[in-house]
């Protein structure tokens, strides 16, 4: 492994991710084999998608975090759009938890800027500055870590002020996690939503290893060190207790949505989808959406109401 992609292996394997499977899957075809140095072979493919984030135009919200956000306040800006007493947040790309370590060229998203955006927000609210705001969504999913953070921020600044998340094309995974913490959800004719589940990918290095003539000898210091390290095939009770972390984490995952949704999808029935993603007419009839429609009428409309009332 090439130690200018060692800082992506570590973030992407053996660690809980709410990323849509197909997105993953697509990941490791383009960089795998860059990361891992030889081919990646991929066990269980469904079907990689190719998803090109900021298709919109939006750039990232990037690494603000608290410092960031005191410079914003400072200068008397608000780190996001504002049309019409309505700001504009991105959700787009890849989510992270922390700022820009896989690159812009990749697209992403911020969960340290979304609070930031978020908290500006809240301040401006109480100011009379800000009456509403829409989420601009496209994105695959991304980092566990972070995510229900940002996910509870949404939720509170839902029951402050009127909040739409308006789908310009996909809410999976991650994605949807937060753009179900808004009052309302619009999604497009086409788009897609849902993935409510978790993914952990392994990457096994031995066979390649093996074949190649290399043998890597790991010294421990109690037993459990360096479990699920890429060298050595990942044990039956390291698997079983991973499985089990990502099925907590899917049980949080969904009963989040119900409480964002609440009313319109139970966390039975959002476990029950087994983390399939829907088109825009399932997605509508499970309650992870409240109308199909066209993003910039959808905006339009929620400015008009929001300045009615």
């Amino acid at each position: 492994m090439s130690f200018a992609y060692g800082h992506i292996a570590q973030r992407l394997f053996d660690t809980p991710l709410m990323y849509d499977e197909r997105k993953a899957e697509a990941f490791l075809h383009g960089l795998g084999g860059r990361i891992a140095g030889n081919d990646v072979v991929i066990a269980n493919p469904v079907g990689a998608i190719d998803h090109v984030a900021f298709e919109t135009g939006r750039p990232s919200a990037g690494k603000l975090g608290d410092r960031t956000g005191r410079l914003y306040q400072a200068a008397g800006v608000l780190p996001f759009y504002v049309i019409d007493n309505v700001a504009i947040i991105p959700i787009e790309g890849s989510l992270v938890h922390k700022g820009g370590w896989v690159g812009s060229y990749s697209g992403q998203t911020s969960y340290q800027g979304l609070q930031t955006q978020i908290a500006a927000v809240r301040q401006a609210g109480r100011a009379g500055r800000i009456k509403g705001v829409a989420f601009e969504v496209d994105s695959f999913g991304g980092e566990v870590n972070g995510g229900f953070e940002t996910a509870a921020a949404i939720a509170e600044l839902s029951k402050e002020m009127p909040t739409i998340s308006i789908l310009t094309d996909y809410a999976y995974s991650a994605g949807y996690l937060l753009a179900s913490q808004a009052r309302q959800i619009i999604m497009p004719e086409f788009g897609g939503a849902g993935s409510i589940g978790v993914i952990i990918l392994h990457a096994d290095y031995s066979r390649a290893l093996d074949g190649a003539g290399i043998k890597v000898t790991i010294v421990r210091a109690g037993k459990k060190k360096a479990e699920g390290n890429p060298y050595e095939p990942l044990s039956e009770e390291l698997f079983a207790r991973w499985e089990q972390q990502a099925e907590t984490m899917r049980g949080k995952f969904a009963e989040v949505v119900a409480k964002g949704r609440r009313g319109k999808i139970t966390k039975a029935r959002a476990l029950a989808t087994e983390a399939d993603a829907f088109e825009a007419e399932d997605a509508l009839k499970l309650g992870l959406a409240d109308a199909i429609g066209d993003p910039t009428a959808a905006f339009d409309a929620f400015v008009k109401a929001v300045n009615r009332s």
